[in-house]
């Protein structure tokens, strides 16, 4: 405003405010042209945001340095507890009772420090994983102290030219070098007669069983079943016993290799059914369906597509239950009796078995027999180590590395027998 009381208007583009006396006046602000800032003025740009830290996360199978002076801490903590309170402050005594109460106090420590230290979900996981791997570490060690125990007492014994060409037949007590001139061949024979025995009659029974109760499912596959389960809790004497009373004693059959045999077969029959039913349900329905879409009777299913699928898994049955029935003495009491001399007719006579000859001369007072008992102990040892080896080689699944399936072109005698109709090549091939 100028002093004439005109208005001097403003220029295009500036915005003048009016203000009254009574207030103060803004600013006037004019707009910046377009196009970059001057020199030297930059707009002020905000800071950027600080990433926020999360929280390692808990991983309570993970084991460090940590984990492992804790249990250090925990083990030596235990020891020195239960020593106080064993020693010092009770009369407790006893090699066993300060084991358990250490070990008990060495869990509950575990459990306590791991919860100050780490978190409490954690503590529960590592007293779980000290008690599975504690069981396992003790089971391992029987099995070794076994192995080991027996070799020690076996091998240095071991006349190995007589050990499987003689038997007991001329031992004599006052004989120098007894060892020399007795050996366990009839018991060794025996024993396989008896087991190949048992084989031939029991596998042939218990796939069968297991197909019916797996793939056919009839009337009373139940009670099958049932009666299987109830088979596999018995005792393995009340399987001598039985045949003893219903064959021996009505002199159906006389003591024999043979009845030793139907005894084992007993034995036998429950743990290759369910082990082989288990196996026929791991292979794939679809491969059923393809057979039976294809126009193929379920027998025929069953023979070319499921038993050659699973065949892997039978062999390993058959194994494990050869080694379930080998070590059996008590059968071998009412049937077998045992014998001193080679008997190659496991139909007639008394039969000699390993068991046996571990159980008899073990208990003999005379120091050539015992050593004999041992090393009896020894082959028959080796003779289920070598079957489970076996077990564990025919489970892995074949093909590369031990992994995948089989290739086509393998030459597997095992699927040849249970193919009976080999498939030809193609002409144009």
């Amino acid at each position: 405003m100028i002093a004439d009381g005109t208005t001097q208007s403003a220029p295009e583009g500036v915005l003048v405010t009016t203000t009254s006396a009574s207030t103060q006046s803004a600013p006037v602000h004019e707009p910046r042209p377009p196009g970059p800032p001057p020199s030297g003025e930059f707009p002020e740009s905000p800071a950027p945001p600080r990433p926020r830290r999360l929280p390692s996360p808990i991983r309570p199978g993970a084991f460090g340095a940590e984990d492992a002076t804790i249990l250090v801490g925990a083990a030596v903590s235990a020891l020195c507890l239960v020593w106080i309170v064993f020693y010092q402050l009770t009369s407790l005594s006893g090699g066993l009772g300060f084991l358990i109460c250490w070990y008990l106090a060495f869990l509950g420590l575990t459990w306590l420090g791991t919860a100050q230290v780490i978190e409490r979900q954690v503590a529960t996981d590592r007293v779980v994983a000290v008690v599975v791997v504690s069981a396992a570490a003790l089971v391992i060690g029987i099995i070794i102290f076994i192995v080991a125990w027996v070799t020690y007492k076996a091998v240095p014994t071991i006349h190995w030219a007589a050990l499987f060409t003689k038997d007991q037949k001329s031992f004599q007590l006052a004989e120098s070098n007894a060892l020399d001139h007795v050996g366990i061949l009839h018991a060794v024979i025996g024993t396989f007669e008896q087991v190949l025995l048992a084989v031939a009659i029991g596998v042939p029974f218990a796939v069968a069983t297991a197909i019916y109760l797996n793939e056919v499912r009839g009337f009373g596959s139940r009670t099958v079943r049932t009666v299987v389960t109830a088979m596999s809790g018995t005792p393995s004497v009340v399987a001598g016993v039985f045949i003893y009373s219903m064959l021996i004693l009505t002199h159906v059959i006389s003591y024999s290799g043979f009845a030793a045999s139907l005894a084992l077969v007993v034995i036998l029959l429950p743990s290759v059914t369910r082990v082989v039913e288990e196996v026929l349900r791991v292979v794939p329905s679809g491969l059923r369906e393809a057979s039976q879409a294809l126009g193929a009777p379920e027998w025929r299913t069953v023979w070319s597509v499921v038993l050659p699928t699973a065949r892997s898994g039978v062999v390993t049955a058959v194994l494990l239950g050869i080694a379930r029935i080998v070590g059996e003495t008590a059968p071998l009491l009412f049937t077998a009796v045992g014998s001193q001399v080679l008997n190659l007719n496991p139909l007639s006579g008394d039969q000699g078995a390993l068991p046996l000859v571990i159980w008899s001369d073990v208990r003999q007072p005379n120091a050539v027999l015992i050593d004999l008992a041992f090393q009896a102990a020894f082959v028959l040892m080796a003779f289920v180590l070598i079957l489970f080896v076996l077990a564990r080689i025919f489970s892995r699944p074949k093909g590369k590395g031990g992994k995948g399936r089989a290739r086509p072109e393998e030459d597997d005698l095992m699927a040849r027998f249970f193919v009976p109709i080999p498939i030809e090549e193609s002409e144009s091939r």
